[in-house]
């Protein structure tokens, strides 16, 4: 526990602090869920905490070039004369894109469904499904889309929920093209897929690689399958046996939610739920309006009803763990992000992440090492890079300083400008200086071992 007495009792989980969760889809940014440092008090002497975190709004790059080339610059190898210090205009079309997802037993899915660009292995929200599963989108132009439905209306570790994935190094700094201001290039297309995102399932791909902006815009149907070994459901089955008068309220609550209209969309949702009582996505999001007005008794009241009447519906579990890691409740935060991983392994990063805070508050060292690992390895859009710092520390503890420098270095680079940053960049470069002490102190032992050559015989 050497490293504890290194970072400061502060620091214990003040790293957890201002972690940035894009708000959920419809509500359009919800309230904060208070700010500040968690985390248990860790023995040792005195040392700064971490302050406050949080992701630093991205940028698009521009053009893309390649190393000496200027923006703009062409560099054709068909070009008889190759001439690289040329510099000729790129004249960009928009492309556009428009299509169906379906569902493996053929209908339409039970909600809207987000269309993603997935370019290098980096996932770009583009568009989102009408009711009948369609889409239509020009590409690029939706960097400012509401984030996932299935992500929390809040941020619980701290601050105020940000503005969706323009605020994520995923949709700015890691964007790569087709950032603001700029169109999308047919030669940008290279590399890239086109898929539909639902938790629990997994969707066609459509190679977008060859692509012209000429082409026929329509790219067939998409078709969503469910995973075999995922329990639990992004979408409630209660919604499909809900009347009429309680859907028309339900669809009425979510345009007003789209609107920032949250009061008057309670006001819908409670009609629905008193319509139709088991209609478990109307209690979730009534419960997500009462988030917003910060009045969290009423909303975990609303997420149980929620879970009553589906227990399999992962979003309500979401939520209780964000109100509980907002309370500091560990024993609570554990069980329900162990609930959430049980019932879908694959598709919530933001569980292993807050059952990995949890687990180290518990102090239960282990299983916050093996929760933070999975958080990292799962989370594609690097939305929880302090999973990735978490992960570092847990080695730090361990005097494991290689894997906990390679890992803070890690979150580092997905950060963005978190105002923490320097205060992370004092306890990385201590770190550094204990790895290669350590380092330093392993070399005169290994050179005693050496085997000493024999003497010459006279």
């Amino acid at each position: 526990m050497k490293i504890l007495r290194l970072l400061g009792p502060a620091a214990a989980l003040a790293l957890m602090a201002q972690e940035q969760a894009p708000p959920a889809g419809g509500a359009g940014g919800g309230a904060g869920a208070g700010g500040g440092a968690v985390g248990a008090p860790s023995p040792g002497g005195a040392g700064g905490g971490l302050g406050t975190g949080g992701l630093g709004t991205g940028g698009g790059r521009g053009t893309t070039t390649t190393p000496g080339q200027m923006p703009g610059q062409r560099n054709d190898p068909f070009d008889p004369n190759n001439n690289r210090n040329q510099r000729m205009p790129e004249f960009e079309r928009p492309i556009f894109f428009s299509g169906k997802v379906m569902m493996a037993d053929g209908g339409p899915p039970p909600e809207p469904v987000q269309i993603e660009r997935v370019c290098n292995g980096n996932p770009r929200p583009e568009a989102w499904t009408d009711s009948k599963g369609r889409f239509s989108f020009q590409l690029g132009q939706n960097t400012a889309m509401m984030a996932d439905a299935s992500v929390s209306s809040t941020d619980p570790l701290g601050g105020a929920g940000g503005g969706g994935f323009g605020n994520s190094p995923g949709m700015g700094g890691m964007s790569g093209v087709g950032g603001r201001g700029r169109g999308i290039s047919e030669r940008d297309l290279m590399g890239c897929e086109l898929r539909a995102s639902l938790a629990g399932h997994r969707s066609d791909i459509v190679n977008l690689g060859g692509r012209r902006a000429m082409d026929n815009p329509d790219v067939g149907t998409i078709i969503l399958r469910p995973l075999a070994n995922v329990e639990g459901k992004t979408f409630s089955m209660t919604s499909q046996l809900a009347p009429k008068d309680a859907k028309k309220a339900y669809d009425k609550g979510m345009d007003l939610l789209r609107k920032k209209k949250p009061a008057e969309a309670q006001k819908e949702f409670e009609k629905a739920t008193a319509a139709y009582p088991k209609y478990a996505a109307a209690w979730h999001e009534l419960g997500r309006v009462h988030e917003i007005g910060k009045n969290n008794e009423e909303a975990k009241k609303a997420y149980q009803q929620s879970l009553a009447a589906d227990n399999r519906f992962v979003k309500p579990y979401l939520q209780l763990a964000g109100l509980a890691v907002g309370e500091q409740n560990w024993k609570d935060v554990a069980e329900t992000t162990d609930r959430i991983i049980r019932l879908d392994p694959i598709d919530y990063p933001q569980a292993y992440f807050y059952n990995s805070v949890a687990n180290y508050n518990l102090q239960k060292y282990d299983e916050a090492e093996k929760s933070a690992r999975e958080a990292v390895k799962r989370d594609e859009r690097h939305q929880w890079p302090r999973a990735q710092y978490l992960l570092g520390i847990l080695h730090a503890m361990k005097d494991e300083y290689g894997p906990a420098v390679e890992n803070i270095k890690g979150y580092l680079k997905f950060a963005g400008s978190a105002p923490d940053n320097e205060q992370v960049q004092k306890q990385l470069s201590e770190i550094e200086k204990r790895l290669s002490a350590s380092a330093a102190a392993e070399q005169p032992q290994a050179a005693s071992q050496e085997p000493k050559p024999q003497q010459q015989q006279q």
